[in-house]
């Protein structure tokens, strides 16, 4: 009974010492520029803690302990899993197992957060034959304790099974599905530092694949082989130091493992770098921007010697496929130079490189000794440079390529030749945007734009956005949109309202490229209105003729009307995918046929738009066999507001529902999947109530429903006939198989008379808490003092819009209709308000103060 005190008290002694090591480590970890030494001293302090425990447990002789992974590097950032492997000979001691397990429980308590295997040699080589993440985790083991003999006859084995080029087939295709995952950019807002494409993984499997081709396992040794110059070298170098520091710093703040650069965590991470807010910017970005360019870097030298490896394991494919011109040749698929200072000599090579990507069938990429030299001759790319009418003149062909366009500018921005020739665009390569719905990058997002657009001219795309693809297909000229997609953001993060500020840069590229006038005048207002189509579609009642003929009367002609609607959707479609949704889409898509309308010369007229609704409802109530006069005494009761708002499918719909109830004492509720994308619609006709619309609310807010759009019309008779569009949380909910729930319980809800529930603390995301939003609201006449505007603007929670809804309802605030708009985070939400009461000032002010206290809670 005396060994269990004995064990615990060397446990506790082993933990003690192993912690006082540490802790002078982590002190290091937080003020060093470059983490090496710290890394390098955990590993040996931690191999000194396991020897300890594996002394104390007395395993076999014939056992080794070994360290793989990064701990086999002989590298651990302050909170990296510790990965070990207890490695057996082939014919283990029998009964070795409890020894084993003390062992692993001993380091457990010893505070090491071990990622732990046991294997025979044989099992490992199998296990490594089978799985290319095991072949990799063993490639850098190191020997700790225990049997030498042992060890080395893993060793040898594992040499002899490993076959360099089918491991570096393995790693460069694994590299590729893991970049897939992060969309292929380290733009993202929260990157991971580790594993997004640029990070410490693309250096590590560099590494790796050379230190199994018997090429070097350090950055010197493979300058050494050729494979790197000495300027590439030093700036892997440099990037990489960045890059580990970035990690260990980030896992001291967190208290734990952790790699993504997480919002709340990047601006205590950027004050440790020394890093302070600024005007205009605060430390977090700088950090930021700082971590971008290095991740860049980091992908363009990766690029350049994964091509160079490639060559020297596969010798037989590297040779000339054809000469293209005299300057360039192909390779295996990739463009070539055809001497490495081709681009010294004739700097207007530079862009002929990307234009002849894009005109050459079966390249596919730029190849490392291009791509270097490309490296090698940014001092070129200067003033004079881009000046030359030769290269102008390459830039636009660049741009009006029928195909390849997208992949173009990408690689043209990865290896800064786009932010050379585009000065300002190289001003917001990396540049964060906080605005609560982009999740990339400003120079990432217009990329994102300009490859929407081009997907709307590509026939495999066309499924996609088919009214898309059919207007860029009878558009003259689209490259016109390209440009004014590169310079829609061109100018966030300068102060001033970027859309004009873009102005000014569109105009003068226009002029130096020599645009025709008219194409250019098109460039100029798209880039000024980029954002007017959306705001108009998603905050303005669009069933007002008013408000078409405003717009039609802004947009001026069809083209214009075309151009500002397609670059509208790629617009939205590239800021995240949370935003784009098909009901904003149809809000786009019907302001686009109602303004086209009003330009081909039909008067916006109220009575004849409700005619022709009329009608069609009328001919689709007939083919349900609906009786020929059974709508009459519902429509009697309906305003013309109410056939405005409602298309001809939703108002035979309703119809079909409530003809044979218009004088109901029951609530009436019914629920259909929406005909526009994944959502439900629901239909609500009740007497009406100065807390109706905050009832329904309630019950959507309590049952996870987001509403994403709200038209209420009240009847001449005094009842409610409200139309939601509502989409479940949860985004795997099958709407057809809730829609009878909702039916049975919202009715009942609506029939039970009681006060209304407080609304649900629902907390905001971490996105939100991060960056904060001044919550806002706008309450004032419309232009007939008829109806009240209500707008607000505040970050995004559960239970926000029940909220509002509630004030409105305590002060006895009809709604009238409702516009919600949620842009990833934030929500921009209209309602039409009845005026009664409100024109009274102070009773305005009470409703504003409290849908001020009820959003910002």
């Amino acid at each position: 009974m005396s060994s269990v005190p004995a064990a615990l008290s060397e446990a506790t002694s082993l933990k003690a010492d192993y912690k006082m090591a540490k802790n002078p480590l982590l002190e290091r970890f937080k003020t060093a520029a470059n983490v090496d030494a710290p890394m390098r001293a955990l590993a040996r302090i931690t191999d000194d803690a396991l020897k300890s425990a594996w002394s104390a447990c007395e395993l076999s002789a014939s056992f080794a302990l070994v360290a793989v992974g990064g701990y086999g590097r002989g590298e651990l950032a302050p909170h990296s899993d510790i990965d070990i492997l207890v490695l057996l000979p082939d014919d283990p001691v029998p009964g070795s197992e409890a020894c084993i397990e003390k062992f692993i429980g001993l380091a457990w308590d010893l505070g090491l957060e071990l990622g732990s295997s046991v294997r025979t040699v044989s099992q490992c080589i199998e296990e490594a034959a089978n799985d290319v993440t095991v072949r990799t985790s063993l490639l850098e083991a190191r020997r700790i304790c225990g049997s030498t003999a042992v060890f080395e006859a893993f060793a040898l084995r594992y040499r002899d099974a490993l076959d360099p080029r089918a491991f570096f087939q393995a790693k460069v295709l694994e590299m590729r599905q893991r970049h897939a995952k992060f969309q292929d950019t380290p733009y993202s807002l929260e990157p991971n530092v580790k594993e997004s494409p640029g990070g410490l993984r693309d250096l590590q499997l560099i590494l790796w694949v050379t230190r199994a081709a018997g090429f070097g396992s350090s950055w010197r040794e493979l300058e050494a082989r050729g494979l790197i110059t000495s300027r590439e070298a030093r700036e892997l170098r440099r990037n990489e130091a960045f890059l580990k520091t970035l990690r260990a710093r980030l896992h001291l703040l967190a208290g734990r493992r952790q790699d993504i650069l997480v919002f709340d965590l990047q601006n205590p991470l950027a004050e440790s770098f020394g890093y302070s807010a600024s005007a205009g910017k605060r430390a977090s970005e700088q950090l930021m921007r700082r971590y971008y360019w290095a991740a860049k870097a980091v992908t363009q030298l990766a690029t350049i010697l994964i091509q160079n490896i490639e060559a020297q394991l596969f010798p037989s494919t590297s040779g000339i496929t054809r000469v293209i011109s005299e300057r360039f040749v192909e390779k295996q698929g990739m463009l070539e130079i055809t001497s490495d200072d081709v681009f010294e000599r004739h700097p207007s090579a530079i862009l002929e490189a990307f234009l002849l990507y894009e005109e050459t069938p079966g390249v596919k990429g730029l190849s490392a000794r291009t791509l270097r030299a490309l490296y090698n001759a940014r001092d070129k790319m200067d003033q004079h440079w881009r000046r030359d009418p030769e290269n102008r003149r390459l830039f636009m062909a660049i741009l009006k390529q029928p195909a390849g366009i997208t992949h173009a500018f990408r690689l043209m921005n990865q290896t800064s030749v786009l932010g050379r020739y585009l000065l300002n665009f190289r001003r917001i390569v990396g540049q964060m945007q906080h605005d609560l719905y982009h999740v990339y990058t400003v120079d990432q997002h217009i990329l994102m734009v300009l490859r929407n657009l081009r997907r709307f001219a590509i026939a495999e795309h066309a499924h996609e956005y088919p009214f898309c693809s059919q207007l860029i297909t009878n558009f003259e000229r689209p490259w016109v949109l390209y440009v004014a997609a590169l310079f829609h953001d061109i100018a966030k993060g300068r102060g001033g309202d970027h859309s004009k500020l873009g102005m000014a840069d569109a105009r003068r590229f226009c002029r130096e490229h020599g645009i025709p006038a008219d194409d250019s005048a098109l460039v100029v207002w798209l880039v000024e209105q980029h954002l007017t189509m959306s705001q108009v579609a998603q905050k303005q009642d669009t069933s007002d003729p008013e408000v078409i003929k405003r717009f039609a009367e802004l947009v001026g002609n069809e083209r214009r009307l075309t151009a500002l609607y397609l670059l509208t959707v790629a617009d939205i479609r590239g800021t995240s995918p949370k935003v784009w949704n098909t009901w904003k889409g149809k809000l786009l898509e019907d302001l686009y046929r109602m303004t086209l309308s009003v330009l081909g010369g039909a008067k916006p007229d109220a009575h004849s738009e409700m005619k022709t609704r009329k009608e069609e409802a009328l001919a689709l109530l007939r083919l349900e066999t609906v009786p020929e006069i059974a709508h009459k005494v519902l429509w009697d009761k309906l305003d013309v507001g109410y056939f405005l708002r409602h298309d001809a499918a939703d108002i035979a719909w309703q119809t079909r529902a409530l003809y044979r109830h218009v004088e109901t004492d029951t609530p009436i509720v019914r629920a259909r999947p929406s005909p526009i994308g994944e959502a439900l619609q629901v239909l609500v006709y009740v007497k009406d109530r100065p807390d109706l619309f905050a009832g329904i609310c309630a019950y959507f807010d309590r049952n996870g429903l987001s509403v994403l759009d709200a038209r209420v019309s009240t009847t001449k008779h005094g009842y409610a006939l409200d139309n939601f569009i509502v989409a479940h949380t949860e985004h795997d909910v099958h709407y057809r198989d809730i829609a009878n729930l909702v039916e049975q319980e919202l009715a009942i809800r609506l029939a039970a008379a009681g006060t209304l529930p407080d609304p649900s603390k629902g907390r905001l995301s971490r996105l939100s808490r991060t960056f904060p939003i001044t919550p806002r609201v706008d309450l004032r006449a419309d232009e007939r003092g008829q109806y009240y505007i209500l707008s607000v603007s505040a970050n995004d929670r559960p239970g926000l819009l029940y909220s509002i809804a509630r004030v409105l309802a305590e002060h006895r605030v009809g709604v009238h209709a409702a516009r919600i708009n949620t842009l990833g985070e934030r929500v921009e939400d209209v309602f039409l308000l009845d005026g009664y009461g409100l024109s009274d000032n102070r009773r305005q002010i009470q409703v504003e103060t409290e849908l001020l206290r009820a959003i910002a809670a």
